[in-house]
């Protein structure tokens, strides 16, 4: 009878060493399996929500086999209340500890919001409200005071958050740009160079023209010439809340407006758009030129011009590139 015990007791303990080694091979199996994740999953852990409701989310979007071994392995682990919230990138295979390390480590994902260079406070607003991860209003803010650029967020961060970036990032560039400005320069203070600035950015989408643009405008300053600049115009009738839809007509230049520089001498009351980087430094340090006029090339570009019959000229081959 001992024999046949004790050869029981042999027979169950291997049956539980095996059934040990098969569990613990299927647990590894669990955590080391890896799922497949074919293009970029961005996955959001709203606050307060619970382990249950996390493991259900993940399973969803297939990072793990199936919510009970996330759950599980989180409760073992002692990770859900390390689990932080907002949205999450995987772009490779996780596996499952893969998962719980990164929901554990804060590294949430920042979406992107891109403002074109030379966008009006309008136009600035209305690319926030149409973002659909932003919440709340924006309140209205001064024309040329946000520096349009690529700003990245959180999702349901405040659109007037991102506003508060984008003055931020332009006070710090306008100080850079007034701190390295040409000793000569003919301006008061940094707004008027952030006017200059946002005319130039109007004038010229071909980056290295805008250091002689700005050369032009800074001449006829000098000169006590008007600035004649189209732009000015054109945000003299629309304030830069609508586009203009057609030319703009030889009546136009007759607009009683501060803003026109066909009319009023010296710079626009305000900017007429929110200028870019490249156009507040060009506005600083303009190139060395004798150039008072200019005129588009008709291939994107402008041909300028020392005087006014250099510049007629210029006039009359452009009218005849655009019949």
């Amino acid at each position: 009878m001992l024999k046949k015990g004790l050869l029981l007791f042999k027979i169950v303990v291997l049956l539980f060493g095996i059934t040990a080694v098969l569990l613990y091979g299927h647990i590894q199996h669990i955590l080391s399996e890896k799922q497949p994740v074919p293009q970029e999953v961005v996955v959001q852990i709203q606050n307060g929500a619970s382990l249950k409701q996390i493991a259900a989310v993940l399973a969803e979007n297939k990072l793990v086999a199936k919510p009970e071994y996330f759950y599980w392995y989180a409760k073992i682990n002692k990770i859900y209340p390390k689990i932080k919230a907002g949205e999450y990138l995987f772009d490779n295979d996780v596996a499952l500890k893969d998962v719980a390390d990164l929901l554990t480590s804060g590294k949430i994902y920042f979406r992107k919001i891109t403002f074109p260079e030379g966008i009006t406070a309008t136009e600035f607003k209305q690319i926030l409200l149409e973002n659909e991860f932003l919440s709340g209003e924006v309140a209205d803010f001064a024309e040329g005071s946000v520096l349009p650029e690529t700003y990245y967020f959180s999702r349901g961060q405040t659109r007037q958050s991102i506003v508060t970036q984008a003055q931020t990032a332009l006070n710090k560039t306008l100080d850079e740009a007034w701190d390295g400005r040409d000793a000569d320069l003919p301006l008061k203070n940094k707004q008027e160079l952030l006017i200059l600035a946002s005319i130039v950015e109007k004038e010229t989408g071909v980056a290295n023209e805008r250091p002689q643009v700005a050369s032009v405008f800074v001449n006829r300053l000098k000169r006590d010439m008007l600035l004649q600049t189209d732009p000015t115009v054109i945000y003299a009738l629309t304030l830069g809340k609508t586009e203009l839809g057609r030319p703009l007509r030889y009546k136009d230049l007759e607009t009683d407006s501060p803003y026109n520089t066909y009319k009023y001498a010296g710079l626009p009351p305000t900017p007429i758009c929110n200028a870019g980087r490249a156009a507040i430094m060009a506005a600083a340090r303009p190139d060395k030129t004798p150039y008072l006029y200019f005129v588009a090339s008709g291939n994107g570009g402008h041909n300028f011009a020392c005087t006014l019959s250099e510049h007629n000229a210029n006039v009359r081959n452009w009218r005849r590139v655009n019949k």
